[in-house]
C-alpha cells in the first residue's frame, strides 16, 4: 500500500526523519524538563509538513530529563545511564505523542526497548506501513544499545526506512567553520561534502551516526527550530540551515 495522501508538489522530499534533541522540549520560563508550550510550538511544525502530504518521522533524544553521559560524570556506570537516557527518551516521545494526537495527527511510538503497554516494539515493516497510511512514527529507546547516540538512531533508522534527508534541529542555524558563540568571524556554510565536513572536522553528529550517513547517502540538514516554518521552508526546498550531502 502506498500513502493515498496528496503530497503538494513544491514538496521536495517526502519521507524524513526529524531528529530533535530532548533540550528543545526544555522550558524557558518554566525551566520544566518539557515544556507545554514549546511542545506545542515544536508538534505544530510537525503538523504543519505532515500535512502537506510528506511522511514524517521523529527521533527524539532524552537530555532534558537524563543524559548518559553526565550520568557517567556522577559516577553512574555508563550502561546503566545510557538505558536511563533510553527511558527519557520514551517519555519524551509519548509526550510528542500526546500533543500530535491532540492536534488530529495520528502517531505511532515505536521503541527498540520491549514495553508492550506504553509502545509497540520497532518493526520496521510496519513502520513503513504507518508511514504508508499516514501516521507519524516516533522511534524512541535508541537502537536499544547502551554507547550509541540518538544521532546514531537517526542515522539508522532514516537508511532502513529509506528516507530522503534528516533533518537535524539545533540551537544554531546550521553549521560553522567554528563556533559562531565563541567566535564573531565564524563563517557559516549553506551546503557541504560529507567529506569536507569530516576533514575540517566539524561536528555534525557523532562519528558512528556520521558515518552511516555517508556509507548510506542519507543527507543531513542542520538548522534551527526556533526558526518558525523552518521545516516547511527546508521541505519546500529553500535556503534553510546547511546541507551535508555526498
Amino acid at each position: 500500500m502506498h500513502d493515498t495522501r496528496t503530497v503538494d508538489p513544491r514538496a521536495k522530499y517526502r519521507r524524513i526523519v526529524l531528529k530533535l534533541s530532548g533540550e528543545v522540549l526544555r522550558g524557558g520560563k518554566s525551566g520544566d524538563p518539557i515544556d507545554a508550550a514549546t511542545l506545542e510550538d515544536v508538534c505544530t511544525q510537525v503538523k504543519e509538513i505532515h500535512d502537506l502530504g510528506v511522511q514524517v518521522c521523529l527521533v527524539i533524544g532524552g537530555g532534558n530529563i537524563f543524559r548518559g553521559l553526565t550520568g557517567e560524570k556522577r559516577g553512574v556506570d555508563r550502561t546503566t545511564g545510557d538505558y536511563m537516557g533510553m527511558l527519557a527518551t520514551v517519555v519524551n516521545a509519548l509526550a510528542l505523542m500526546d500533543c500530535l494526537e491532540k492536534m488530529d495527527v495520528t502517531t505511532r511510538v515505536q521503541s527498540a526497548i520491549p514495553m508492550n503497554q506504553i509502545a509497540e516494539p520497532f518493526i520496521l515493516r510496519r513502520a513503513v506501513r504507518h508511514l504508508e497510511k499516514g501516521r507519524v512514527v516516533i522511534f524512541a529507546a535508541g537502537t536499544g544499545n547502551p554507547y550509541f547516540s540518538t544521532d546514531t538512531t537517526a542515522a539508522l533508522r532514516a537508511s532502513e526506512i529509506h528516507a530522503d534527508i534528516i533533518i537535524k534541529a539545533t540551537k544554531v542555524d546550521g553549521i560553522y567553520d567554528k563556533d559562531p558563540k565563541k567566535h564573531a568571524d565564524a563563517v557559516k556554510y549553506d551546503d557541504i561534502t560529507f567529506l569536507d565536513a569530516l576533514k575540517q572536522r566539524l561536528n555534525v553528529m557523532d562519528s558512528t551516526a556520521f558515518s552511516l550517513c555517508l556509507d548510506n547517502n542519507v543527507p543531513i540538514l542542520v538548522f534551527n527550530l526556533s526558526d518558525k516554518h523552518a521545516i516547511r521552508r527546508a521541505i519546500f526546498g529553500e535556503k534553510v540551515g546547511t546541507l551535508v550531502h555526498n
